[in-house]
C-alpha cells in the first residue's frame, strides 16, 4: 500500500471506489463466464487488443471536442475494457487482477523517488528522465530510447521517440534550430520532387513529417491533437462548398478547379 499522503481522498470515496470496481470485476466474470455472453466468452487477449485501441482514440476525440458528457461515457468504456483484458489475461495465462494492480501500485511508487523516497527538486523533464533511468534499471534494457510499441500511431510513435531522446539530453537549443530543420527537409524533398526519385521522395516526406512532429514536440503540443483539428476544419469547410453547390443546383463534377477555389476561399473569410 502506497505511503498515507496529505491528498489522500476521503476514505468513503475508497470504500465507494472499491465497491464499484468489485462489482465491474464481478460483472465481467458474470460475463465471461459459463452461464454469461457467448461472445464474452469467446474473447482472448489477442481480440481485445484492437477495442483497446479504439477505446482509447475514442476518449482522445472526445477530450478534443471538449465533450465532457462523452469523456466520461468512454472512459467508463476505457475501465470495462481494461478489467475484461485483465480477467481474461488470468484465465489465459494466470495473473489475478488484484495482484496486477499491486504490482502497478509498487512500480508507480518506484518511480517516484522523490515523491515517495528522498524529496528533490525536480522540474518536469527531471521527472521524465528519472522516470526512463528506472526503467532502464528495472528492465536492463540499455537503448537509449528503450522500447517503441510498433503499434503506436506513427505520430505518437514519432513524439515518444524524440521525447525520450530529449529526455537524455540530445535536443534542440532553440525553435530556430528546430524551424531551420523542417527548412533543410523541405529543401530536400522539392529536390527528391525535381529529380523524379520515387524512393528517395518516400524518404524525405517522412523526414518532413519527423520533424513537424519535432517541432510540436519542441513547442510542448500534441502534433495528433492539431492534424485531427486540421481534418476537421478541412471537412467542415469542404461540405460548406458541396453544399453551396447544391443550392445553386451544380456538383463538384461540374465546375472547374477556379470555382471551388472560389468557394473554399469564401468560406475561409466567412468562418474568420
Amino acid at each position: 500500500m502506497p505511503p498515507e499522503r496529505a491528498s489522500s481522498p476521503p476514505a468513503e470515496d475508497r470504500s465507494e471506489f472499491a465497491a464499484a470496481a468489485a462489482d465491474l470485476l464481478d460483472l465481467v466474470r458474470h460475463l465471461s463466464g459459463p452461464e454469461g455472453c457467448p461472445w464474452d466468452r469467446e474473447q482472448s487477449s489477442k481480440s481485445l487488443s484492437p477495442y483497446l485501441v479504439e477505446e482509447a482514440h475514442e476518449i482522445g476525440e472526445a477530450i478534443a471536442r471538449g465533450d465532457e458528457a462523452s469523456v466520461r461515457e468512454e472512459l467508463g468504456d476505457l475501465f470495462f475494457l481494461v478489467v475484461f483484458l485483465a480477467v481474461t489475461v488470468d484465465r489465459e495465462s494466470g495473473g489475478a487482477p488484484a495482484a496486477l494492480i499491486r504490482g502497478l501500485i509498487a512500480k508507480m511508487i518506484a518511480r517516484h523517488p522523490h515523491v515517495f523516497g528522498e524529496p528533490r527538486d525536480l522540474d518536469a523533464q527531471g521527472v521524465l528522465r528519472q522516470w526512463e533511468e528506472g526503467k532502464r534499471r528495472e528492465t536492463g534494457h540499455e537503448s537509449l530510447l528503450g522500447k517503441s510499441p510498433e503499434r503506436l500511431p506513427a505520430l505518437l510513435q514519432a513524439y515518444r521517440v524524440q521525447e525520450k531522446a530529449a529526455s537524455v539530453g540530445f535536443d534542440w537549443e532553440s525553435v530556430e534550430g528546430v524551424l531551420a530543420k523542417l527548412k533543410e527537409e523541405t529543401l530536400e524533398t522539392e529536390g527528391a520532387i525535381r529529380a523524379g526519385d520515387r524512393e528517395r521522395i518516400a524518404e524525405e516526406i517522412g523526414d518532413l513529417l519527423f520533424a513537424v512532429v519535432n517541432l510540436a514536440r519542441f513547442l510542448k503540443t500534441d502534433p495528433e491533437a492539431h492534424l485531427l483539428t486540421a481534418t476537421r476544419k478541412f471537412r467542415r469547410r469542404l461540405d460548406r462548398v458541396v453544399e453551396r453547390l447544391r443550392s445553386q443546383g451544380k456538383s463538384t463534377r461540374e465546375v472547374g478547379l477556379p470555382e471551388l477555389d472560389r468557394l473554399w476561399e469564401a468560406v475561409k473569410r466567412e468562418e474568420g
